[in-house]
């Protein structure tokens, strides 16, 4: 039925669905207009736990988010150019690049980000890939909640391979970056780089040719843009020569002018 339906109205479907899913906002009115009704969405999804949901409900969502990948625009390998190496720099929105793999800046809890509309990576990645996303992690974290106890977090730098479900990409590589919270470290430094190089190697087991990263720890975990940026380029060139032709293409995906501007001083 979703197909012959227009977005409108699955957008409509949607809205009635999660309120419902809710139970405490089944009741929340909702605005007349396309962004006002997408905000209700979006924020209904993000505080949705993980757990089952219809069947139908979900083939819509799938429908939905498929089509709106198409209406953000795609972005595909061939649309960003090569600086050297295999290396690219692309502005933008990461969920709408077409890569095997892009890399989330998670938390040690592992299930997105629970703020309703926040602008974090966790949050635009968990929202456009679907609610399935969240569903996955929580499976992955409770086979390693039974294995080293049920206060298990994410170790830092030790990445996750999911679904991307609904987003362009294959795959999503969510990896938890060092919080820096009384200034640098070499520690943290070294931490930084090992979500790179982490991150690379499960890329080369799981034969994923090409990932884009973000701006890992950059946001609210206070990492110094540019000195993350210099981190970031010299592990992945290091990696890169190591494993000479096992990566097609690494992108840095940056959203900030000044993030650019860093990754263009440090990639010549």
């Amino acid at each position: 039925m979703s197909n012959t339906m227009t977005q409108a109205e699955r957008l409509d479907a949607l809205v009635r669905a999660f309120k419902a899913d809710s139970g405490r906002y089944r009741d929340l009115e909702t605005p007349e207009d396309c962004e006002g009704k997408r905000r209700v969405l979006r924020s209904l999804m993000n505080i949705r736990m993980p757990g089952k949901m219809d069947d139908a409900v979900l083939d819509l969502q799938d429908d939905y988010l498929k089509a709106r990948a198409k209406e953000k625009g795609i972005v595909t390998l061939a649309d960003i150019p090569v600086i050297r190496d295999g290396v690219s720099i692309w502005q933008g929105d990461i969920t709408r690049l077409e890569a095997d793999a892009i890399v989330n800046a998670a938390n040690s809890r592992m299930l997105g980000c629970f703020v309703p509309m926040h602008t974090c990576i966790d949050n635009c990645i968990h929202t456009f890939a679907g609610v399935q996303l969240r569903v996955e992690c929580d499976r992955q974290m409770n086979r390693l909640k039974s294995k080293y106890g049920s206060d298990y977090e994410q170790p830092t730098a030790v990445p996750m391979l999911t679904d991307a479900y609904n987003l362009p990409a294959k795959k999503v590589i969510h990896v938890v970056g060092p919080i820096v919270e009384k200034g640098l470290t070499p520690a943290l430094e070294n931490d930084l780089a090992a979500c790179y190089t982490n991150t690379l190697d499960l890329c080369a087991a799981n034969g994923l040719t090409s990932v884009a990263f973000c701006c890992i720890s950059t946001g609210v975990f206070h990492f110094p843009g540019m000195r993350a940026a210099e981190i970031a380029v010299a592990a992945v060139d290091a990696w890169m020569a190591d494993h000479p032709g096992v990566m097609d293409r690494v992108i840095f995906n940056v959203f900030k002018d000044e993030d650019k501007t860093y990754y263009e001083a440090y990639i010549q």
